[in-house]
C-alpha cells in the first residue's frame, strides 16, 4: 500500500506541475520537503487528514492515492510540438503525467469491454525531404483513407474511427501537441479548449499525424521537420487540386471576405492558406510576406474571423464509458472514476432512456 501512494503521490504531483518544495509552501509547510520526498519513496506515510490535504490541493480525490491501476502505461517515442518548447519542463512533465493517467482508464476500459478493434495507421515509406514529398504524402492518405477532394468534416473523430489515442489535457496555453506511443499504441494529445477556434485543433491534430507517419531525412533539422510537418496537415486539409481550381491563377492580392469562406468550409486557418497559395505558386515570397505582416498587424492572429462548424473533440473513451455501463460490465460509480469526475457530477448528466 505504501508503494502504490508514494507512486501515485508522485505522479499527482507532476500533474499539477509542482516541485516537492512548491507543494511544501502550498501546504504551509506544516510538512517539509524532505518528509515529502519520504512519502513518495514509500519510506514514511502520511495521517489522514494530511492525505485529504494533498488530494485538495493536486485537485485529485482522496481514493486516486489507493487506487493501484489495472494497466500499467509507459509513453515512448515523446514528442513535442515544437511551438511547445516555450513550455516549462514542469509543464511538459505535467502533460506526460495528466496523458499516463487518462490512458491508464482509457486502456482499462478497452480490457474491460474487449474491445478487439485493429487499427488502420497511416504510414508512408518514402524519405520526406521536400515539399512536394509532403504534399504526396497527403495525397496518398487522402487515397488510402478515402477522403477524395472533399473537407474533412472532424478531423479527430477520422483519427479516432481509424486507431488513434487521441486525449485532451488541460495545461499551459503554450502547448499545442504531442505524440508518443505506448504499448504500440498511437496516441495524440492536444490542448483542451472548450471554447477555441477548432481550426487551430485540427491542423495540430494533423501535424502530430505526420510525426508518426513520416520518416525524415535522418541529418534534418528540427525545424525544417516542423516545416515539412506544416506542409503535410496543410495538404490534408486543403488538397492541391482544390486549392488550385479555388485559388485559380496568380495573384498579388486575397480579400478578408474569400479568406473567410475558404476557412469556414476546409477548416483552415488563414496563414495555412497563405502558405498553401505559396507553395503552390499562387503567390510569390514578397506577396507572402505582406499578406503575413498585414494578418498580424491588424490582430487577426489573436480573433481571426469566421468559424469552422465542427466538433474536434475526442468522443470514443467516453462512448465506451456509456457502453460499458450500458452492458452492466461497470457500475455508475466506476463510471464516474473512469470519466475523471465525481459519482455527484457523473450522475447529474446521465439520463437512462430504457
Amino acid at each position: 500500500m505504501e508503494n502504490i501512494f508514494a507512486n501515485r503521490l508522485i505522479a499527482a504531483r507532476k500533474m499539477a506541475g509542482m516541485s516537492l518544495q512548491n507543494l511544501a509552501d502550498r501546504l504551509g509547510n506544516i510538512v517539509t520537503k524532505q518528509s515529502l520526498n519520504k512519502y513518495e519513496q514509500g519510506k514514511m506515510k502520511p495521517d489522514s487528514n494530511l492525505v485529504i490535504q494533498l488530494a485538495k490541493i493536486l485537485n485529485v480525490s482522496v481514493d486516486y492515492f489507493f487506487a493501484s491501476p489495472d494497466v500499467e502505461v509507459k509513453l515512448s517515442n515523446v514528442d513535442f510540438r515544437k511551438y511547445s518548447s516555450k513550455l516549462r519542463k514542469s509543464d511538459e512533465m505535467a502533460v506526460i503525467e495528466k496523458s499516463k493517467n487518462i490512458l491508464e482508464r482509457y486502456l482499462e476500459l478497452e480490457n474491460i469491454v474487449n474491445l478487439q478493434e485493429l487499427p488502420e495507421y497511416f504510414t508512408y515509406p518514402d524519405i520526406i525531404s521536400t515539399d512536394e514529398d509532403a504534399e504526396n504524402a497527403a495525397k496518398v492518405l487522402r487515397f488510402q483513407w478515402n477522403l477524395g477532394y472533399d473537407p474533412i468534416p472532424d478531423v479527430v473523430e477520422m483519427l479516432e474511427d481509424k486507431g488513434y489515442k487521441v486525449i485532451e489535457v488541460e495545461t499551459s496555453k503554450d502547448f499545442d501537441g504531442m505524440k508518443s506511443e505506448t504499448d504500440g499504441k498511437k496516441v495524440i494529445v492536444l490542448r483542451k479548449d472548450n471554447n477555441g477556434d477548432v481550426v487551430r485543433k485540427r491542423f495540430t491534430a494533423l501535424h502530430e499525424l505526420a510525426h508518426h507517419s513520416l520518416i525524415f531525412q535522418e541529418d534534418m533539422a528540427e525545424k525544417q521537420k516542423e516545416k515539412l510537418c506544416h506542409a503535410f496537415a496543410s495538404a490534408v486539409l486543403y488538397p492541391e487540386e482544390m486549392a488550385r481550381k479555388e485559388l485559380n491563377r496568380e495573384r498579388f492580392h486575397f480579400y478578408q471576405k474569400e479568406l473567410e469562406m475558404i476557412k469556414e468550409r476546409w477548416g483552415i486557418s488563414f496563414p495555412a492558406i497563405f502558405n498553401r497559395a505559396l507553395k503552390l505558386g499562387v503567390i510569390g515570397e514578397y506577396v507572402y510576406t505582406n499578406l503575413n505582416i498585414e494578418y498580424r498587424s491588424r490582430g487577426l492572429h489573436q480573433n481571426e474571423p469566421a468559424r469552422f462548424l465542427s466538433r474536434e473533440k475526442p468522443v470514443k473513451f467516453e462512448r465506451l464509458i456509456y457502453f460499458a455501463l450500458g452492458k452492466e460490465l461497470i457500475s455508475v460509480n466506476d463510471a464516474a472514476f473512469y470519466s475523471g469526475k465525481s459519482v455527484w457530477e457523473f450522475r447529474e448528466q446521465l439520463q437512462q432512456l430504457v
